[in-house]
């Protein structure tokens, strides 16, 4: 009797251990958990070139002031309305390049350009710029058909068109779109890249991201989230 009452004994120390190990162990997973979803960077790297090195720079500082901007320029989007930098004081954009008879990955761009609409449809901080690079073929009256088959909200979507010289000097030493490091390039060599700009209020890019990535483009959406909270 007493050897029994002893092996029960043992069972219940050894159930208790068991149970306050798990107990440890689950604690522990919560906290990972917590400093993992606290880890982040105070704020969005700064980019200046072709290489797209991140630069830690901090906000309303005398660097960040001098560091690399957008410059101005002079579009016209599907409404026939004049686009310029005035189009996106005090916005945040993402910006794109693409051509409307396009067979390929400019639908897959626009369809994930389209979530990145959707999840700031009501947000009138954010707003998308897609720049034309067959300017000559996509007219005002194109761009329009094209934004009404894919539904690109007016005003909150910018299709733009005008100088292809002024396009692809965007594209190519603004924006920094295209992978080809080292490449010289011209006018007559064509412009086309997947890739999405992220550009915060001042001009600034903030961010590159795979427009053909569904990854990535949630990605984009994250850290406009971030970028609005700078």
């Amino acid at each position: 009797m007493k050897l029994l009452l002893g092996v029960r004994n043992i069972g219940l120390v050894l159930g208790g251990l068991l149970m306050t190990l798990a107990s440890c162990k689950q604690k522990l997973k919560k906290e990972d958990i917590k400093v993992e979803e606290t880890s982040r960077v105070a704020y969005l790297p700064y980019y200046s070139d072709e290489s797209f090195t991140p630069h830690w720079l901090t906000p309303n500082t005398k660097e960040e002031e001098d560091f690399h901007k957008i410059t101005d320029f002079n579009l016209v989007n599907q409404l026939g309305d004049s686009i310029t930098q005035k189009t996106f004081e005090d916005k945040i954009y993402i910006a794109d390049f693409f051509f409307t008879t396009c067979p390929g990955i400019c639908l897959k761009m626009t369809g994930n350009m389209v979530k990145v609409q959707e999840a700031f449809k009501d947000d009138p901080e954010v707003l998308l710029l897609s720049h034309s690079v067959t300017p000559s073929i996509d007219s005002v009256p194109v761009l329009k058909n094209y934004a009404v088959k894919n539904g690109v909200m007016d005003n909150k979507w910018h299709l733009v068109t005008g100088d292809r010289t002024e396009i692809y000097d965007l594209g190519r030493n603004q924006y920094f779109v295209e992978n080809d490091l080292g490449e010289p390039k011209d006018i007559n060599d064509f412009l086309h890249t997947e890739n999405f700009l992220l550009i915060d209020k001042n001009k600034h890019i903030r961010g590159i991201y795979n427009g053909l990535n569904r990854s990535s483009v949630a990605q984009l959406i994250t850290d406009i989230k971030a970028l609005k909270l700078e």
